[in-house]
C-alpha cells in the first residue's frame, strides 16, 4: 500500500519578529477591555477626585522696565567712557549679557527674601506649616520672572493658594525691585567716592613731596625753583632757563669774536666802520653817527663849490676822520664788553654733569603728580555731582493686578489627562496580561507555530456551513495513503460542542472509516495519517511548540489543520 504524506512545512508567516501586528494589538486591547476601562475609570475617578478637592491657587502679575531711561549726566558721561574701571565700579558699563544676569539677580535672596519672609510670616499666622519651606522651592513653585523676548521688559507672576495674599506680595516685590534699581547705583557711586578720596589723600602728599623735592634740589644747584603759580609744563620751561642762557652766551660770543675779527680785517674803511657802528643799538644812541651825517650833509654843499683845497674841506674832512676813529675804537670797545659779559653769564650758567638732567626728572615728577592729583579731584567734584542728582527707579508699565478667576487646578484638563493616563496605564496592563497568558489568537501565529498546513477556516458559530469543507477534506487530503484509521487530534480547549460537531460530520464523510479522535498521541500513532482542530484563543504558544516537538517525535503523517473562528462571517 502507498501512501502520500502532505508537507508538513508550515505556511511562512507574513510578517517578521521585529515587526508589529497591529490587528494583534488590537486584538489583545479588544479581549481586554474589561481590564482598560477598570484601570481608566479609576484613573478618572481619582483625577477628578484630585481636581476638585483642590484649593484653588490664584495669581497676581505686573511688568517693570529694567533698562532705566534716565541717562548720566554730560559730565558724568564723558568721566565713565574714559574711564571704564570706574564705569564698572559704579555699575554703568553695559553688556550683552547684562538683561539676564540681572533677571538672575532679581531672583535671588538678596532681593526677594523680605518677601519671602513676609509671606512665611502670614502663613504661620495663619495656622500653617511652613517648617520645611525653602527659598529656591518657594521661588521656582510660586514665581515666575521672565523677559519678554527682545525687550528689556520683565513680567513677574506670583501663584498663591491665598487669595488675598496675592495684592500685598506682589506690591511688595514691585517695591523690592524698584529699590534694587538705585540700590547698586548709589553703592557704586559711593565706593567711587571713597576711592577717590584715598588715592585724593595719597596724591596729595605726593604732590607736596616731589615739588619740595624739587625746590631743594634747585637751591643746592642755584636753579630756579619752582614758585607753585604756573602750570606744570609752563613751570619745566621757566626752571629750566639756565640751559637756555647757557646756549645763548655761547652763541653770543661766537658771534662778537666774529665781528672783531671782520672789524680787524677792514682796516680805516670808515664807511664800513660805520655801517657796522650803525647796526649797533647802543652805538648809534650815543649821536656819533648823526654828527658824522651832517658832516658828510656840509661836504656834499661845500664841494659842490669848492674843491678839497678850501680850508673849510679840509678842516671838516679832518674833523669826519677823528669822529670816525672814536666811533672805532668806540666800536671794538663796545664788542669787547659785550663778550666778556656773554663769557660771565657761561661761566654762571655751567654746571656739572647730570645736575640739568636730575632737576629735569624731578620737576616732570613734580608736574605728574600735581596733574595727576588734579584730575582725581575733578573726578571726584563729577562723581559728587553724579551722586546728587536724583535717578528715577525702574518704570513699572503695569500695576500689579490679581486675576479675576484662579489659574489652577485646570479641572477640565486634569480629568482628560487622567483619562489620557487611564487609558494608556489600562492598555499597557491589558497587553502584559494577555502577554502573560500566551493563548494565540492570531491566524498567521498559529500558522508559523503548526507543522502543517491549514486546510480550511471554518465559522465555528455556524456548524452547518461545515458539511462541504469536511466533504473536500474527507476526500482530498485524508484520502491518500492506505485505508488505515484517521486520527483527528484537538488542539488545546477547542469546545466540545464544536468539536463532537466537527467529529460527527467527519465521520459522516469518512463513510465507514474509522476516526480515532485523541490528544494522546501514541494512540494515534498507529494511524494512516492525522488532522489537527484548533480554535483562536484556546492554547498557548508553549503548547504549541511542545505539540509541535512531539508530532516530529511520533513520525505519523500530518494532512494539515482545521481553524473554527468565532469571529469568522459566513460566506455566501
Amino acid at each position: 500500500m502507498n501512501s502520500t504524506t502532505p508537507s508538513t512545512a508550515p505556511i511562512a508567516a507574513p510578517s517578521g519578529d521585529d515587526e508589529i501586528d497591529l490587528r494583534q494589538l488590537v486584538g489583545s486591547l479588544s479581549r481586554q477591555r474589561r481590564l482598560i476601562a477598570s484601570v481608566a475609570g479609576a484613573c478618572l475617578v481619582l483625577s477628578g477626585l484630585y481636581a476638585f478637592t483642590r484649593k484653588p491657587v490664584w495669581q497676581g502679575s505686573f511688568q517693570i522696565v529694567l533698562a532705566s531711561n534716565d541717562a548720566p549726566s554730560s559730565g558724568s558721561q564723558q568721566l565713565l567712557q574714559t574711564n571704564p574701571g570706574l564705569a564698572s565700579l559704579i555699575g554703568a558699563s553695559g553688556g550683552g549679557n547684562e538683561l539676564e544676569t540681572e533677571v538672575k539677580i532679581l531672583e535671588s535672596p538678596s532681593v526677594l527674601k523680605p518677601v519671602f519672609d513676609f509671606v512665611k510670616n502670614s502663613k504661620t499666622r495663619a495656622g500653617e506649616d511652613v517648617s520645611t519651606w525653602r527659598y529656591p522651592d518657594w521661588v521656582s513653585s510660586n514665581l515666575t520672572i521672565e523677559l519678554e523676548k527682545g525687550t528689556s521688559v520683565l513680567n513677574i507672576e506670583y501663584r498663591d493658594t491665598d487669595q488675598q495674599m496675592i495684592l500685598p506680595v506682589i506690591d511688595r516685590i514691585s517695591k523690592a525691585y524698584q529699590a534694587y534699581s538705585g540700590r547698586d547705583r548709589e553703592r557704586g557711586i559711593t565706593q567711587a567716592i571713597k576711592y577717590l578720596d584715598q588715592q585724593i589723600e595719597i596724591y596729595s602728599k605726593k604732590s607736596i613731596q616731589s615739588l619740595r623735592n624739587s625746590q631743594q634740589f634747585a637751591i643746592e644747584e642755584d636753579l630756579t625753583a619752582l614758585t607753585g603759580d604756573g602750570g606744570g609744563n609752563d613751570e619745566i620751561r621757566n626752571s629750566l632757563n639756565i640751559e637756555a642762557i647757557r646756549v645763548q652766551a655761547a652763541n653770543q660770543i661766537r658771534n662778537i669774536n666774529q665781528q672783531l675779527k671782520q672789524l680787524q680785517q677792514l682796516g680805516n674803511d670808515p664807511e664800513i666802520v660805520m655801517y657796522m657802528g650803525r647796526n649797533i643799538p647802543e652805538l648809534a644812541s650815543q649821536g656819533l653817527p648823526a654828527t658824522l651825517d651832517e658832516l658828510d650833509t656840509k661836504l656834499a654843499l661845500l664841494r659842490s663849490k669848492y674843491t678839497d683845497k678850501d680850508d673849510n674841506i679840509r678842516l671838516l674832512i679832518k674833523k669826519r676822520t677823528l669822529l670816525i676813529d672814536v666811533f672805532k675804537r668806540q666800536t671794538y670797545g663796545y664788542l669787547v664788553a659785550q663778550r666778556t659779559a656773554a663769557e660771565a653769564r657761561l661761566a654762571a650758567a655751567a654746571r656739572p654733569k647730570g645736575v640739568l638732567i636730575k632737576y629735569r626728572e624731578l620737576l616732570r615728577t613734580a608736574a605728574r603728580d600735581e596733574g595727576t592729583l588734579t584730575k582725581l579731584e575733578n573726578e571726584r567734584q563729577t562723581l559728587a555731582l553724579e551722586q546728587a542728582r536724583n535717578q528715577e527707579p525702574w518704570d513699572l508699565i503695569s500695576n500689579p493686578t490679581l486675576l479675576d478667576s484662579p489659574v489652577a487646578p485646570q479641572k477640565k484638563r486634569m480629568v482628560a489627562l487622567g483619562l489620557l493616563g487611564g487609558l494608556v496605564a489600562g492598555s499597557g496592563a491589558a497587553l502584559l496580561v494577555d502577554r502573560r497568558k500566551g493563548l494565540v489568537f492570531s491566524l498567521d501565529e498559529l500558522q508559523s507555530l503548526l507543522p502543517c498546513p491549514l486546510l480550511k477556516h471554518l465559522p465555528a458559530l455556524n456548524p452547518s456551513a461545515w458539511s462541504d469543507a469536511v466533504d473536500l477534506i474527507a476526500s482530498g487530503p485524508l484520502a491518500r495513503g492506505d485505508n488505515g484509521p484517521i486520527a483527528l487530534i484537538p488542539v488545546g480547549a477547542v469546545p466540545p460542542d464544536q468539536l463532537h460537531i466537527f467529529a460527527a460530520e467527519l465521520r459522516r464523510a469518512l463513510s465507514g472509516r474509522e476516526l480515532i479522535e485523541s490528544k494522546d498521541l501514541r494512540e494515534t500513532s498507529g494511524c494512516a495519517t492525522q488532522l489537527l482542530l484548533t480554535a483562536p484563543g484556546v492554547t498557548t504558544r508553549t503548547q504549541l511548540s511542545q505539540l509541535s516537538q512531539k508530532l516530529a517525535l511520533q513520525g505519523t503523517p500530518l494532512a494539515g489543520w482545521v481553524l473554527l473562528d468565532p469571529k469568522l462571517e459566513l460566506m455566501g
